[in-house]
């Protein structure tokens, strides 16, 4: 597959990842009395992933997310060569996918930017008022486990065609822990959108939504390679 294919699938999925995810907690998080809450907000980050797994694996791998391709260059099962492009696609992505949820969203009255767009952060503006401590060490730890579970599956010697399964899973299991405390990056691209339509304190505390995830990312790259060292090199089908 030629990287340009490669990388209109990455930035699909990433649209995917972010529109559908973030498009949930926007949208139908707290919608008069159907509102889906916080497991409904997990599930369905967890379920953009498993179905473009299934449907981009092939393609590009399915990393839809700047962490997921540094963790697995760490892990030697990407080239860094294609790391910045990938990069990019990816963070394109999840640009469009803010854009296109805003221009919905704004077509509510009742509409206010105000509440978040469904953007990271910390401190104040953490949902649960966890400190800057806390979000940086919640969001390495969960990034690092979502690693261990992405190489893992993607295994060899894992059962093979359940991967997706495993990763989404993982992904809903994330957001359930996490989005109390800085509303679960894990993820650059998806950090990225929502925060450049906030703006303010949401461009300020984007920094950690990279820097955590990417740490977190490298370091489960590395430990699952020393885990399984015989691991098969090849592209990985992932996610975010």
């Amino acid at each position: 597959m030629n990287l340009g294919n490669k990388l209109a699938a990455e930035f699909i999925g990433t649209f995917w990842l972010v529109f559908g995810g973030c498009g949930s907690a926007v949208l139908a998080a707290a919608f008069p009395k159907v509102g889906i809450g916080l497991l409904g907000v997990a599930f369905a980050f967890g379920l953009t992933v498993l179905t473009m797994a299934y449907a981009i694996g092939h393609i590009s791998g399915c990393h839809l997310n700047p962490a997921v391709s540094v963790g697995l260059w760490a892990g030697r099962r990407f080239p860094a060569s294609d790391l910045l492009p990938y990069i990019m696609a990816q963070v394109a992505g999840g640009v469009l996918a803010a854009s296109v949820l805003y221009l919905i969203a704004s077509g509510n009255p009742a509409f206010n930017l105000s509440s978040g767009f469904a953007a990271n952060g910390y401190g104040e503006h953490s949902p649960g008022g966890y400190s800057l401590l806390a979000g940086f060490v919640a969001e390495v730890v969960l990034t690092f486990m979502f690693l261990l579970i992405i190489m893992g599956s993607t295994h060899g010697k894992a059962p093979q065609g359940f991967a997706p399964i495993a990763i989404g899973l993982g992904l809903t299991l994330i957001h359930l822990i996490g989005i109390p405390v800085t509303n679960v990056s894990v993820n650059p691209a998806r950090s990225t959108g929502p925060a450049l339509f906030v703006g303010g304190w949401a461009l300020i505390q984007l920094w950690l939504f990279w820097v955590a995830p990417l740490i977190g990312g490298t370091l489960g790259g590395v430990v699952y390679r020393i885990l399984a060292p015989e691991a098969v090199v090849e592209p990985a089908v992932t996610g975010d």
